[in-house]
């Protein structure tokens, strides 16, 4: 059976709704597995717990979902060293230099540029754009007294965007990859050639500037922003992502802040990235060019390894520069590792009703509803609106890309349509929910990242994805009908 029809909605609709009225992510997704699990167990109750240990223990089947929640744990390390060392002070005072003299208050704005334009520069992985962000910023949005959730919005429109926008790391190596798989000639010049269209990204961005600059937060954010000015950090039943292990960790005594114990990890991790594409996706052949590298990369063993190396790195230089003994490293990063247990069980559960969703066949049941309903005009429309569902339910952009692509692509040229503006709909519908769904990983770390609780999160920037979404359908729909 390719799919269980309407039934595979079951597992991803019941988790979401229950995330977003309970606030028990872990309870929703568990929820939401054990519904799926009773589907391919044939509702036979017993069955289903069985399926449901065995989807959550098939995670580690695949090597790059293990790779991810190492990556997480040892994040968790990074992170606390980083901080212990003094990085994080040291750059939140080199920082306010930049600002007049006790009038830091009155630069709220400036702070949220450079959040997102770090966010926005940090270009090669999501995940480490919004962890830097919310590392680095989350402590002067404290001072500055702007809330938790905003910089969560912050570091999450920054991250997924960007990356699609810019094609040069992990996510456009993917992306050329399944265009290759669909016929395409040259996969990297049709990509480039999709930017133009693919508008949610660039209105996602557009729209994150225009709050900042004018100051004019609207829904539940603007009640997240009275809420802080007023001294509460959070809503009455909400919880950081982060335990406090992590999130209130001092500059360990005697040592000097430098902003110089925050740079050399982060930027050997992102340069690191960079090389390990280049390394993984090598193959030896002496003609191949940089993007067919890119599209051989593996973006979770780059991620990983960026990590250990930038952990042995910094480490060294602790150590050299007397900051830090060895037995303090180990120490610090087992700690930090420990106030990631929460982000790497949710990453788990999120795999695994990803997992499931695929064994269900949730996507290809809704690509089927839709190609009863197309129309040639409609298609660009119809395919963003699909992809958002999809992305939005599963949690997955990458998931999204794999079905949509292989939809759109033969769709398009059977009907005469730019294969570009397919594309490019099936792409932004697909980061939609990467962007806002509650069981999505980005929308996860950057929770995590800022000390955000994650539905609060979720609801505070859910209006905010909504609108650049409607406005992405309705200029899908006019373009279709220009056709």
């Amino acid at each position: 059976m390719d799919n269980y029809g309407f039934l595979s909605l079951i597992p991803p609709i019941t988790a979401i709704v229950l995330a977003i009225r309970t606030k028990q992510v872990f309870i929703s997704l568990l929820t939401g597995i054990f519904f799926g699990s009773l589907i391919l167990g044939n509702w036979n109750p017993f069955h289903g717990v069985l399926i449901t240990i065995e989807n959550i223990v098939n995670v580690f089947n695949d090597p790059g979902n293990t790779r991810v929640i190492f990556f997480t744990f040892l994040v968790g390390s990074l992170i606390t060293l980083i901080q212990v060392s003094g990085g994080v002070e040291g750059f939140i005072k080199s920082f306010q230099k930049k600002f007049k003299s006790n009038h830091i208050n009155g630069n709220n704005k400036k702070v949220q540029i450079y959040a997102s334009l770090t966010g926005l520069l940090l270009f090669v992985e999501s995940n480490i754009s919004a962890l830097t962000v919310g590392t680095i910023f989350r402590p002067l949005f404290d001072k500055l007294k702007i809330s938790r959730e905003k910089l969560a919005y912050i570091a999450d429109s920054t991250s997924a965007p960007s990356k699609l926008l810019i094609p040069f790391n992990g996510w456009g190596a993917y992306i050329i990859g399944l265009l290759t798989v669909q016929g395409i000639d040259r996969p990297f010049n049709t990509l480039l050639s999709a930017m133009k269209f693919n508008f949610y990204p660039v209105l996602v961005i557009l729209l994150l500037i225009v709050l900042i600059i004018t100051g004019k937060d609207y829904g539940l954010m603007k009640k997240a922003e009275k809420r802080t000015k007023n001294g509460k950090l959070f809503d009455e039943g909400s919880t950081p992502m982060v335990s406090e292990d992590i999130t209130i960790i001092k500059t360990k005594n005697g040592i000097k802040e430098n902003s110089l114990n925050m740079f050399l990890p982060l930027s050997s991790m992102v340069l690191i990235m960079i090389l390990m594409l280049i390394y993984t996706g090598y193959d030896g052949q002496k003609n191949i060019n940089f993007f067919d590298i890119l599209s051989n990369s593996s973006g979770s063993t780059s991620v990983l390894y960026s990590v250990i190396f930038s952990i042995i790195i910094s480490s060294i230089y602790y150590v050299f520069k007397g900051i830090l003994s060895v037995k303090e490293i180990i120490r610090y990063s087992i700690k930090g590792m420990s106030g990631m247990m929460q982000l790497s069980l949710l990453i788990m559960l999120a795999f695994a009703i990803g997992n499931l969703c695929r064994d269900l066949g949730t996507g290809v049941y809704v690509s089927n509803e839709l190609k009863e309903i197309l129309s040639p005009k409609l298609v660009p429309f119809l395919l963003f609106v699909t992809s958002c569902f999809i992305s939005f339910s599963t949690g997955t952009s990458w998931g999204t890309f794999a079905i949509m692509l292989a939809i759109a692509v033969p769709i398009s040229n059977e009907m005469g349509i730019d294969n570009s503006i397919s594309i490019a709909a099936a792409l932004g519908g697909g980061l939609f929910g990467d962007h806002c769904s509650p069981i999505s990983d980005t929308s996860v770390v950057s929770s995590m990242a800022s000390a955000s609780d994650h539905i609060d999160h979720v609801k505070t920037q859910l209006p905010y994805a909504l609108v650049c979404g409607m406005l992405t359908a309705i200029l899908y729909l006019v373009i279709g009908l220009s056709l």
